[in-house]
């Protein structure tokens, strides 16, 4: 009798040919369609997180560009000049501020941003130059000789500038102003497709004038009405003394 068990459960016991053949075939149509669907999004994932990757790249351009914008300062080119230094076109512009970074020496530097050609690209690229006073007769290229490069925004986008006083009419350049202009518009652009970027923005310039000069129209203020006090009081006390 035990020996009929056995032969039954050693019967009952273990897949078949047939039922391995099926789940072996089974596997396989899973894994070909687990393959389709990951070949198919997969490129996408890579796409959207290639563009959340510019979006970000760009954004901290962006803030990094506004930053020395915002910084920049009425500097006159030299003594003979009462213009500040500062020239804007659509697609570069050069500045005087601050200078900035680990190794920067107490100073000013000239920081042009704009385009350059790199390896047949175009790239939005900042870079500077020590300040020191200029000659009047000769263009800011021949006298400037600008270094320390750094990439700040490369194809297919492209960033150009405009530029806006007081009331706030916008231009596409700024040459030769009495004063520095009052905001300065970044619009980011796909190169491709002409499509403005919602990461366009616009900064304020803090100085607009010359220090010197508000200075001296302050004081000029503050003189006539302290000499208009001061001519006031020997008329009252004369007056007074007399009544007396």
């Amino acid at each position: 009798m035990s020996v009929l068990l056995t032969e039954n459960r050693a019967g009952e016991a273990g897949f078949t040919l047939i039922e391995t053949l099926v789940a072996l075939a089974l596997t396989g149509l899973v894994l070909s369609a687990l393959a389709n669907i990951t070949a198919q999004w997969l490129p996408n994932w890579n796409r959207g997180m290639d563009r959340i990757q510019r979006s970000e790249s760009i954004g901290l351009a962006l803030e990094r560009i506004c930053a020395d914008l915002a910084a920049a300062e009425y500097v006159p080119a030299n003594r003979e000049q009462r213009q500040p230094l500062f020239d804007g076109s659509e697609l570069s512009v050069t500045f005087v501020r601050t200078a900035l970074g680990p190794n920067a020496r107490p100073g000013l530097d000239v920081v042009r941003i704009g385009e350059i050609t790199d390896q047949r690209d175009l790239v939005t690229v900042r870079s500077r130059a020590p300040f020191a006073p200029l000659q009047p007769a000769v263009s800011l290229s021949e006298q400037l000789q600008f270094g320390d490069p750094v990439v700040l925004m490369r194809a297919p986008f492209r960033l150009s500038f405009s530029y806006a006083g007081r009331d706030r009419v916008w231009k596409t350049n700024w040459h030769d102003p009495d004063k520095l202009p009052a905001a300065i518009m970044l619009t980011v652009r796909d190169a491709a497709t002409e499509r403005v970027l919602s990461v366009s923005t616009v900064t304020s310039i803090h100085a607009e004038a010359a220090a010197a000069e508000d200075g001296k129209a302050e004081g000029g203020e503050q003189n006539s009405k302290d000499g208009a006090k001061d001519n006031s009081k020997p008329a009252n006390g004369g007056s007074g003394q007399g009544g007396s």
